[in-house]
């Protein structure tokens, strides 16, 4: 018997993810889970310099999560994004890895924020879970 894959969702249609009050400067991320390549991985989205970024939980080192207590990512300055397993740094506005042993850039997720809400685009590569 074959399996049937789901055709991929619309790419067109920006997914809802939080009202813009919940992501705060430097603050909290808010996680999301996404299928990435076909696998399930986990998402964050934050605030820096007044704009909203999300990318991949993984770090380029070593395919682990970044966060060292839930939903923490920045270091104590609010000025980088620190992977608690290893030190990769990364810069909170481009997911570029700046120091340590990062091994380029975070997996960058597009958000779109506009009337108070906070919304993430599928990509081909990139798309919602399923269930």
């Amino acid at each position: 018997m074959t399996e049937h894959a789901l055709p991929p969702l619309s790419t067109d249609t920006p997914i809802e993810l939080c009202a813009s009050a919940e992501l705060s400067e430097g603050g909290l991320a808010v996680p999301f889970d996404v299928v990435y390549d076909g696998e399930p991985c986990r998402a964050f989205a934050i605030r820096f310099e007044g704009r909203v970024h999300a990318y991949l939980n993984r770090c380029t080192h070593v395919a682990m999560e970044l966060d060292w207590q839930p939903n923490r990512f920045f270091d104590d300055t609010g000025q980088w994004l620190l992977c608690a397993s290893h030190g990769a740094v990364y810069a909170p506005d481009t997911g570029e890895g700046v120091a340590g042993p990062c091994q380029g850039g975070l997996v960058k997720i597009e958000l779109i924020e506009a009337d108070g809400t906070v919304r993430w685009q599928p990509t081909e590569r990139l798309q919602p879970v399923v269930f």
